[in-house]
């Protein structure tokens, strides 16, 4: 064969090689999955947090010790807001943390965007309770959620929180005696509790002081506080004095530990000195085991999730330690 007639055909073989290879990358490209493709978005993990889904590391938690230290651990549901609720649920079964606050507004599911609250059809509020008892996921508190002098309107509030079987609504409420007086007859009559939320300065409710006063004279125990302890120490406050001062009338907390900029860190290494918050809770001996609702304001997908696990480790460390 003429040496140029040769060299044209090798040319010819490695152009169509290389062709051939290029179309087979393109090919395999097109069939990967979208996780496979570089894709950086952690909310890929929300509502399917199992190990293939991400990096999870699901948490050590001694549900014992936690008995033995006679508190509850739990999460509250706007730590997973950019999730549904029946993500919320799933991504706390795989965690291993059997405690939900509920909050209203947060969709019910991927395929159903209404709202979580209590003007929910009764239909919907029977598929949540059915979700709930497959995931082994009690909800126990619902809010933060208004409640109002006006008895037929705050009555709704505590109708559906009974239907779902709850313990306590979280509240806000006019710090007046007129609202204090319907609520104080609603909680007695349908056997739940109110625990006002403390939030921070200036809202009305943002230091323990106030609570004693609001609940003064009143024969109900079912009104007390739902402690923040993030709240407290963007107020300026000590949280495990607030507790001290509240004597008896915590009734459920939200978990928050702070850096010194006032940023969500896990439970236990940041300012708020979480184990003696936990020590002083327990100190007063209170016989319904108060719930320690895990809240975030911060942080997405995997590393939230992460989060979380990390503050439940902790949570249950420090029980360990303490009911020795």
């Amino acid at each position: 064969m003429p040496t140029a007639l040769r060299s044209l055909l090798l040319t010819t073989l490695c152009l169509l090689a290389v062709s051939l290879s290029c179309k087979a990358n393109n090919e395999s490209d097109s069939q990967a999955p979208p996780s496979a493709k570089g894709s950086n978005d952690s909310k890929e993990l929300l509502g399917d947090p199992k190990p293939s889904a991400g990096p999870v590391a699901k948490p050590k938690i001694n549900h014992a010790a936690i008995e033995k230290a006679g508190l509850r651990l739990g999460v509250q549901a706007y730590t997973f807001r950019e999730m549904s609720l029946y993500e919320t649920i799933d991504t706390l079964k795989y965690l291993g943390i059997q405690y939900v606050e509920l909050y209203p507004g947060q969709r019910l599911s991927k395929d159903n965007n209404k709202p979580v609250n209590h003007d929910m059809a009764p239909e919907l509020t029977s598929e949540l309770l059915q979700k709930l008892r497959d995931s082994n996921v009690k909800a126990v508190n619902y809010g933060v959620v208004p409640l109002v002098k006006d008895e037929a309107q705050s009555r709704k509030v505590f109708e559906w929180a009974k239907k779902m079987g709850l313990e306590t609504i979280v509240s806000e409420p006019s710090p007046d005696k007129e609202t204090f007086d319907t609520i104080e007859k609603l909680c007695e009559e349908y056997q739940i509790n109110c625990a006002i939320h403390e939030h921070a300065y200036p809202n009305a409710w943002w230091y323990p002081q106030r609570i004693l006063e609001i609940t003064k004279g009143r024969a109900t125990k079912r009104i007390g506080a739902c402690a923040d302890t993030g709240h407290w120490y963007r107020s300026g406050l000590i949280a495990s004095e607030c507790v001290e001062k509240l004597k008896g009338k915590v009734i459920s907390l939200h978990l928050k530990d702070l850096n010194k900029n006032k940023q969500d860190v896990v439970w236990g290494t940041g300012v708020i000195n979480a184990k003696e918050v936990m020590a002083e809770v327990m100190r007063h001996k209170y016989t319904h085991k108060p719930i320690f609702s895990i809240e975030f304001e911060s942080s997405h997908g995997t590393e939230l999730v992460n989060n979380v696990a990390k503050c439940s480790e902790s949570f249950s460390r420090y029980c360990e330690e303490l009911a020795k």
